[in-house]
């Protein structure tokens, strides 16, 4: 089973405002780029994925993300929020992908391993709709769609219990911690180092002082 993955990226001069205490604002947005192109960076190298559909609408991003190989989907011109914006995309490339299946990927797993990512997916294409929570256990960071079923995106806050609520099957995985460890606070960044981060990552993070909790 070949899957299209959808990656949300926000504009980068808002992105990650919770590293405040790790990164300043003139060094956040690259730290969010890092993030995302060493996602998208794994997610293409993943047996399992056919496409990577990138939807923002920050320019620099877009032809960062483009130039490794990922698709582009301008997000909604009423910009609607992250939901609608996945929304929107899962819509974009189920026209030119009908029958692949679709998943929403969040851009902040710097440390996302390809093969751990195919688990993941192996075990979500056996459901209708399918999410992995979060390293926390509150949110998620991946939410899939069978063919013939829309996404349901409900990301934001406690999205695990609102992605459960709506219908979608929590995956009970162990051993895929690359997959659930996002970044949005310093703690995380240092869990994501631990995990080990790709290049792009490690670039940005070694410019860093990164406190101690």
């Amino acid at each position: 089973m070949q899957w299209t993955l959808v990656v949300p990226v926000k504009p980068l001069a808002r992105a990650k405002s919770r590293l405040a205490d790790t990164a300043d604002d003139g060094v956040r947005p690259s730290l969010a780029l890092a993030f995302a192109l060493d996602t998208v960076a794994a997610a293409l190298a993943c047996p399992a994925v056919a496409d990577v559909a990138v939807v923002t609408g920050d320019g620099r991003a877009g032809r960062a993300l483009a130039a490794l190989g990922a698709g582009l989907v301008t997000d909604e011109p009423a910009a609607g929020g992250l939901n609608a914006a996945l929304a929107h995309a899962a819509r974009a490339v189920r026209g030119s992908h009908p029958k692949s299946p679709v998943a929403a990927l969040n851009a902040d797993l710097p440390a996302l391993r390809p093969t751990e990512l195919a688990r993941v997916l192996e075990a979500a294409g056996k459901f209708p709709r399918a999410f992995l929570a979060d390293a926390a256990g509150i949110g998620t960071t991946l939410l899939t769609a069978a063919p013939g079923h829309d996404l349901g995106p409900a990301f934001g806050a406690d999205s695990r219990d609102r992605h459960r609520t709506g219908g979608a099957v929590e995956l009970a995985l162990d051993s895929v911690d690359s997959v659930r460890q996002d970044v949005d606070t310093g703690a995380d960044l240092r869990a994501a180092l631990a995990l080990g981060v790709g290049a792009h990552t490690a670039a940005a993070a070694a410019r860093l002082l990164i406190p101690e909790q």
